[in-house]
């Protein structure tokens, strides 16, 4: 049985920047164990948003590169919405283990922010994702990746969803004010980056190169809340 059945969903508003989040920490039972996933911007100017974190069985994948995104990903990737995509997870009853979305809104670069997870041997798939949210539809992302492994990094995927214009009138990051309603590519591959093609401020401290975010996962007592 799945640890987490219902989220509670509270709307941040930090730095222009509005979405859904849990709390940022997810508990099992008193005295449980978790998993505590921390992930690291190591971009030089760039925004991620709150973390979505969820443990689940082998087989279930947020997006298969080289494939169309669903629309719950590309509400993230394009939005910075963790909604649609972690209640499209938690609908999963059996595959599904916890899903839990880090406290305290987007984080710029070199900061980290870690989230607990209850930890369960049937659900043994640790995934990933969070908005660039100073792009169209950037996102860093770890796929179902093995929870034995203690230390992955995460590439910038285009979601595919959105034309990247870089236009501020189309991005949700700090000073942005929305996104662009016309198709991008049609399927999820890797992120070409800033070019300063828009009119985004400072567009040169905006690029990255790969790897863009550190995760690390360690088993470790539940906090307490």
């Amino acid at each position: 049985m799945k640890k987490i059945t219902k989220m509670s969903l509270v709307f941040l508003a930090v730095v222009g920047l509005t979405v859904s989040a849990t709390a940022g920490v997810v508990l099992a039972e008193v005295g449980g164990l978790c998993y505590e996933v921390t992930v690291t911007n190591m971009t030089r100017g760039q925004v991620f948003t709150p973390v979505l974190v969820v443990t689940h069985k082998n087989g279930v994948k947020l997006f298969t590169p080289g494939e169309p995104a669903s629309d719950e990903l590309a509400e993230l990737a394009e939005s910075g919405n963790v909604v649609p995509l972690a209640e499209y997870l938690d609908a999963m009853t059996d595959q599904v283990g916890a899903i839990a979305v880090s406290d305290g809104g987007p984080f710029g670069a070199g900061e980290s922010v870690s989230i607990q997870v209850p930890a369960s041997g049937r659900y043994n798939r640790l995934s990933i994702a969070s908005m660039l949210a100073i792009t169209n539809d950037g996102f860093v992302a770890l796929n179902g990746v093995s929870t034995r492994q203690t230390m992955h990094t995460s590439p910038v995927y285009d979601a595919g969803s959105e034309m990247n214009d870089e236009l501020v009138a189309h991005i949700p990051g700090p000073g942005g004010e929305g996104y662009n309603e016309e198709g991008g590519e049609g399927f999820v591959h890797i992120h070409a980056g800033i070019h300063g093609i828009g009119d985004l401020p400072m567009p040169e401290n905006l690029d990255w190169r790969n790897p863009a975010a550190r995760v690390t996962s360690i088993l470790t007592h539940c906090s307490p809340e």
